[in-house]
């Protein structure tokens, strides 16, 4: 198979990780891979927008608000993919039935208790984090859900790590799993850090602030990943958005436990 280009494998992230409208020319492993390690790219697009809604809502009605606005805004340009998958691993994991028992109720289209308790828990969390940012600043508050997206993102490469096997043939998790190699998800999370990094500097905040919940945040992340792996076999799409939504949220919290 030849190996995609870089720009194939951000159109295959947009296109498969975004409701922004590109033009998927390959859509195939070696695409998939690409896509993986570049999704921070996506994270820094889709959280600007995001974090561009909050900072105008916190400029006239608040953080509470202007929290609720970005974590909305973010799960839009998403489909609710990511909360989808978090709520379906939840239900998967907290139904205690064996790994084929648990994949067949992560992909049964209902919500059960299980996930609904998690969303909750998780979104309450994401906004009350991002509350206590906004009502430091505006501009804080916009770094953290800049950050929150590229850690949700970040998170995606390891997922996808060629010792992380697909948990069950077919759909986007095996058709991305095991395509990224360690130094390539590396780079693509020291790439994103960096960015956070002169951003953070450049807001006047310290420079090892964001990269460091970020960091945190992809953590976070890999502990979920060691237990579905344990737990399923491998990862499916739902890990993965589940991974996503992790991340984001410990990142958070980090930013918020750092002040």
């Amino acid at each position: 198979m030849k190996g995609a280009s870089w720009a194939e494998g951000l159109r295959f992230g947009f296109g498969t990780l975004s409701v922004l409208r590109v033009r998927v020319e390959r859509w195939d492993r070696a695409a998939g891979g690409r896509a993986m390690v570049t999704a921070p790219a996506v994270g820094l697009v889709l959280g600007a927008v995001a974090a561009g809604a909050g900072a105008l809502v916190a400029w006239r009605a608040g953080g509470l608000l202007a929290a609720v606005t970005a974590v909305g805004v973010l799960a839009a340009l998403t489909r609710g993919l990511h909360l989808d998958g978090l709520a379906d691993v939840a239900d998967g994991l907290g139904s205690g039935k064996p790994a084929e028992d648990a994949l067949r109720i992560m992909k049964q289209s209902d919500i059960g208790p299980f996930g609904v308790l998690t969303l909750v828990l998780v979104l309450l969390a994401q906004v009350a984090a991002l509350a206590g940012q906004f009502d430091a600043s505006t501009g804080r508050g916009a770094l953290a859900v800049l950050a929150s997206a590229v850690a949700a993102r970040c998170a995606l490469a390891w997922g996808c790590l060629r010792s992380v096997p697909p948990a069950r043939p077919g759909g986007l998790g095996a058709m991305v799993a095991s395509t990224v190699t360690p130094p390539a998800a590396v780079a693509g999370t020291a790439a994103a850090a960096l960015t956070l990094a002169a951003l953070g500097a450049l807001d006047g905040s310290s420079a090892l602030r964001l990269p460091a919940a970020v960091a945190l945040g992809t953590g976070g992340s890999w502990l979920l990943l060691r237990r579905c792996v344990r737990r399923f076999g491998g990862i499916t799409g739902d890990v993965l958005g589940a991974m996503a939504e992790t991340a984001a949220t410990c990142s958070l919290f980090a930013l918020a436990l750092l002040g």
